[in-house]
């Protein structure tokens, strides 16, 4: 099978997968998501390594679990020696470039440690993960002199200053914000003015501007193959969107909420916890997700026009004959389900992602249209990857598993193999199998499996607990303290702009 030229690799933020028409959504329309879909296969049954963006996308791009690149919270820089997408595909001549969001943090004191300027060519991959940030912009930066800097290096604030929109943070007062009936400024964070349309024009909003950098990206490529990450920072909050895409959904339209009856949500203190979390709180108000989720569809709607002016160009260029796509999300959002908001608690409206794979070659013709039912995850794309342009396959730092086979209608045979030793038995666990036990005391030579014996079910279980005890405890995270944590998550949580904190923050 010869390998596929290009790879285009789009990704939403915070997109759950059941605001899809193709994945079940009974009026949120996406066509041309679905026409994706129709191309391709559709995984029902995909899962992020994590629900907060940075994890989750480091995962994405060096194709590990958490516990092993150990980005475990956003503004935790990526250990200099993980290989990401950049490093597996440059060597070979593909040029691998990004559009939008990223979520990376430079490892400062991991470049002063060798040595490196960080703002030397040098330290510019390394900045990136890996990525050319052909056009970088993470989201909309609060006013607060803590993000000045931030505020003024990217790209979008300076091009809509250059369409007219004037101000110190146009990204915060045209782009993410409404007008009042006095032409006041009237900020999209905090849910409140959700159903108010942007200041900013749709054609100057940001996942039109993504859109049209992304388009520009694929128009300059010559003979020279190319990896594009195109990641919309939409639908994540503030949730605000320009007209027309902020008045297409009304109340009517909006899902009921998923929650347990009156006295039988679960009584476990984390769940209950984050229940108390301010969005939590508003989202677990009728009024609020009544306001808001329309404009979240909205947000969405229009991601699915703007994908559909990019498969045009596509399809124009010749490049949708040669080019392996990927849609996906690096987590979704509760939005008022299990009263709750945001996404870092793990059920399934957060760790559930959409994953949509569209192989141009002839070998995956007995798959399109098709959905897939078998659990994958977001850390499969790198090796798919890899495997698509006819790359080694770095099976030995890679965790995800190629999905080609299943794009071609192959079997596959995913095993790995665990063991856990105690001061007596010996455990092995394996995917697809049962576990093996061996009696060391009695049994030193492991003759006699015990995996099966029910007598010995008690036994297993322990050392099945032994195992997920030790998972856990593996340490996700060496490049930051557990204090700096706590004070960069105090700097800039869910629709808290450090200017705004005071006088804003729980009113809705």
């Amino acid at each position: 099978m010869p390998p596929v030229r290009n790879v285009l690799y789009i990704m939403c933020d915070q997109l759950r997968r059941d605001y899809l028409s193709c994945y079940g959504h009974a009026h949120l329309h996406t066509p041309n998501i679905d026409r994706l879909a129709a191309a391709g296969v559709r995984f029902s049954r995909a899962y992020t390594q994590g629900t907060i963006c940075g994890p989750s996308r480091m995962s994405a791009y060096t194709g590990r679990y958490v516990s092993s690149h150990q980005v475990a919270w956003n503004a935790v820089p990526l250990p200099l020696e993980e290989l990401t997408l950049g490093d597996y595909l440059r060597p070979h001549g593909i040029r691998t470039a990004l559009v939008g969001k990223t979520h990376a943090t430079p490892n400062l004191d991991a470049l002063q440690r060798l040595e490196i300027d960080p703002d030397s060519a040098q330290a510019q991959p390394l900045n990136e993960v890996g990525f050319e940030a052909y056009v970088r912009h993470d989201g909309i930066f609060p006013d607060s002199p803590l993000f000045a800097d931030k505020r003024e290096s990217a790209p979008y604030t300076h091009y809509l200053r250059e369409q007219g929109y004037a101000g110190t943070n146009p990204w915060h007062t045209w782009a993410n914000a409404a007008a009042g009936q006095d032409g006041e400024i009237l900020s999209g964070w905090h849910m409140r003015n959700a159903h108010l349309p942007a200041r900013v024009a749709e054609a100057h909003s940001e996942t039109a501007y993504t859109t049209d950098r992304a388009i520009d990206f694929i128009h300059e490529q010559g003979a020279q193959p190319w990896c594009l990450h195109l990641s919309y920072i939409k639908p994540h909050w503030p949730y605000i969107a320009p007209a027309p895409y902020h008045a297409l959904y009304g109340a009517d339209q909006v899902q009921a909420p998923i929650r347990a009856e009156p006295g039988q949500a679960s009584d476990h203190p984390v769940y209950q916890a984050f229940r108390q979390h301010q969005e939590s709180l508003n989202f677990s108000r009728d009024e609020v997700r009544l306001r808001v989720i329309p404009t979240y569809m909205g947000l969405i709607k229009q991601v699915d026009d703007q994908l559909g002016r990019l498969f045009d160009v596509l399809h124009n260029t010749g490049r949708w004959d040669d080019t392996l796509i990927v849609f996906t999300s690096d987590h979704g959002d509760f939005l008022g389900d299990h009263h709750l908001g945001e996404k870092e608690f793990l059920l399934e409206p957060a760790v559930g992602v959409p994953l949509i794979v569209r192989d141009p070659r002839a070998a995956a013709d007995i798959s399109r249209g098709t959905v897939d039912a078998r659990l994958v995850e977001t850390i499969d794309a790198l090796p798919t990857f890899l495997e698509a342009l006819g790359l080694p396959t770095a099976e030995h730092r890679l965790e995800g598993r190629s999905l080609i086979a299943l794009l071609h209608g192959l079997e596959t045979d995913w095993r790995r193999m665990t063991m856990v030793r105690s001061e007596r038995w010996k455990y092995l666990a394996y995917d697809g199998f049962r576990a093996q036990l061996f009696d060391l005391e009695n049994d030193p030579q492991e003759l006699h499996d015990l995996g099966a014996d029910p007598a010995y079910a008690p036994v297993r279980e322990v050392h099945q607990g032994y195992l997920f005890e030790w998972l856990r405890g593996l340490k996700r995270r060496t490049t930051i303290s557990h204090a700096e944590i706590d004070l960069r998550g105090q700097r800039f949580r869910y629709g808290e702009p450090e200017a705004e904190k005071v006088v804003q923050i729980g009113v809705w």
